[in-house]
């Protein structure tokens, strides 16, 4: 079952018990501890981790970021003149910079080259607050674990653990 099949949309901010969701092209704001989610979707191809790791948190009093939409156009020119692409990417980097803590998963299944990106981009500048999925399988696990292990940066293997990372970040475990 899809998370928004059990919860209200309200425009692009979904409200789960106390965890706020917020969607792009929504604009973020808030106070509260800030979650990007940061991972394989792969224009939709990819298994929907988001839905699954936010009931997780839905208890929490936490700003989730999660770029996967529903609405995503495949046929969308990926170019900085396309209005609605440029809004997205923008909507990420912003959310990305702005994250108290980014939460990365790598879908063994693709290949997730923004999210690789993503972590490279990242890496060096927001170690402390990031924390990282790679199972086996993936096609450039190797190259994730070195980034992960040069900054510093921890590295699961599943989502259940990426899961606990996650709360444990929050509970200060």
């Amino acid at each position: 079952m899809q998370m928004r099949d059990l919860i209200n949309i309200v425009e692009t901010v979904i409200e789960t018990g106390r965890a706020d969701i917020f969607l792009p092209p929504a604009p973020v704001e808030t106070d509260r501890f800030r979650i990007f989610l940061a991972g394989s979707i792969d224009m939709g191809k990819a298994i929907d981790w988001q839905s699954r790791i936010s009931l997780k948190l839905k208890d929490y009093a936490v700003a989730i970021c999660n770029p996967r939409r529903d609405d995503w156009d495949s046929t969308w020119e990926q170019d900085i003149s396309n209005e609605k692409f440029s809004e997205q990417v923008r909507w990420e980097l912003d959310n990305l910079d702005a994250a108290d803590l980014i939460v990365v998963y790598f879908d063994p299944k693709g290949q997730a080259p923004i999210t690789l990106m993503e972590l490279g981009l990242h890496a060096a500048s927001h170690s402390d607050r990031m924390i990282v999925c790679c199972p086996e399988g993936f096609w450039r696990r190797g190259n994730v674990q070195i980034v992960c292990d040069r900054f510093g940066i921890p590295m699961v293997d599943d989502l259940d653990d990426l899961i606990t990372g996650t709360i444990n970040h929050l509970t200060g475990q």
